[in-house]
């Protein structure tokens, strides 16, 4: 098999052509309008759909199905009735670090907007997986996430109240927990955490402000103190189409 020599190593072998030869149209089309993302650069508007219909000699059905995979690949978005070129997507490291510090490292201003904080008793299942007591006091802290003003995701995180029992008049919402718990002489461990691809539900979709069809990165997460006890559960949603995530792996 012969490759491009300037096709990039993560890119797909022979830029996803099937070995037959045979290109769906929609895919030449979007080949070509990556090849315009890169040339328009951030923020540059696409042209109209009957713009690219005409140059590329091609339906607009056609057209629109080639944006639609490149908005849900996160390189185009929706800006009013048009459609520009998306930012490079946040890369948020797989490690205890919080989110306001993966954020920050690539010049974005980090934020949070509150949704609920309540208590309730600790039902079967959180019990069974943080080792609580089953009816104990739980913290439920809900919120949207920022990067400079933009909804990119929804975090909840669970927490016993008798380990942080002044949460709700302590604790700034719009700020780290991670640091906050820091500041009460809390420290994290280690944790557990699970990647899965999921869609969000409409109340998700909307706290978020996507589409409901966008794919979301879901990540559940156990994290324990420096004893080894179970400390918080966590499930964070971010948005596929502005997110990656990092790691480094060694023996």
């Amino acid at each position: 098999m012969d490759y491009p020599n300037d096709q990039a190593p993560g890119a797909p072998v022979r830029s996803g052509i099937p070995e037959h030869g045979r290109i769906p149209k929609y895919y030449a089309v979007k080949a070509r309008l990556d090849r315009l993302v890169e040339e328009l650069g951030e923020g540059g508007p696409l042209p109209t759909e009957r713009e690219l219909s005409e140059r590329y000699e091609v339906a607009r059905e056609t057209v629109r199905q080639a944006i639609r995979e490149l908005v849900l690949e996160g390189k185009l978005r929706r800006q009013g009735r048009g459609t520009v070129v998306a930012g490079p997507k946040l890369e948020q490291p797989l490690s205890l670090a919080s989110y306001t510090e993966g954020v920050r490292r690539q010049g974005r201003t980090p934020g949070r907007s509150l949704v609920t904080l309540d208590r309730f008793p600790c039902p079967d299942a959180l019990a069974a997986e943080t080792g609580l007591r089953r009816g104990e006091p739980v913290w439920h802290l809900e919120r949207v996430l920022l990067a400079d003003d933009e909804r990119v995701g929804l975090e909840s995180t669970y927490v016993a109240v008798a380990r942080v029992p002044r949460l709700d008049s302590d604790f700034d919402p719009d700020s780290s927990f991670y640091a906050w718990l820091q500041s009460q002489d809390i420290g994290f461990g280690d944790a557990d955490e699970r990647i899965e691809t999921v869609l969000a539900t409409p109340r998700e979709a909307l706290l978020i402000g996507t589409p409901p069809a966008l794919p979301m990165l879901l990540i559940h997460r156990l994290s324990r103190d420096t004893e080894g006890r179970p400390l918080e559960r966590v499930r964070a949603l971010y948005r596929g189409d502005r997110f990656s995530f990092t790691t480094r792996l060694h023996d």
